[in-house]
């Protein structure tokens, strides 16, 4: 759960898009604060030196979407239920050894017929 969440939707002209994106630009190049706009209220928020940014652009049919996410931590230490979990690469499996190559046992012979074995015994004797 966060400890603060607020989200607003409404309509603004280009120029107007413009002038918050502005704003937000110079709190970022001056490192002190950004002020934002809340309805009838103004939300301070202090900025660090470095923050982790996602651009995400989305193309629906004959409307596109622009989200630019800022984020960073406010320096406050997080409870252990809170704490980012670090997530653990797993070491690679080791392959299987490749089972050991017996060699080949010669071919044996078939077991002879009845009838082959009457030639051969006739053979013999011959």
């Amino acid at each position: 759960m966060s400890d603060l969440k607020y989200e607003q939707k409404r309509s603004l002209s280009r120029m107007e898009a413009a002038d918050q994106l502005a704003a937000l630009a110079e709190a970022l190049r001056s490192g002190e604060k950004a002020d934002i706009e809340l309805g009838a209220g103004v939300l301070s928020l202090r900025l660090p030196d470095e923050l982790r940014t996602e651009v995400e652009i989305e193309v629906d049919g004959d409307e596109i979407e622009l989200e630019i996410e800022l984020k960073w931590n406010t320096g406050r230490p997080r409870s252990a239920s809170r704490a980012p979990k670090t997530a653990e690469v797993p070491e690679p499996e080791p392959e299987p050894e490749p089972a050991p190559v017996r060699p080949a046992r010669p071919a044996r012979s078939r077991k002879a017929t009845g009838a082959t074995r009457t030639k051969r015994a006739a053979a013999k004797r011959a």
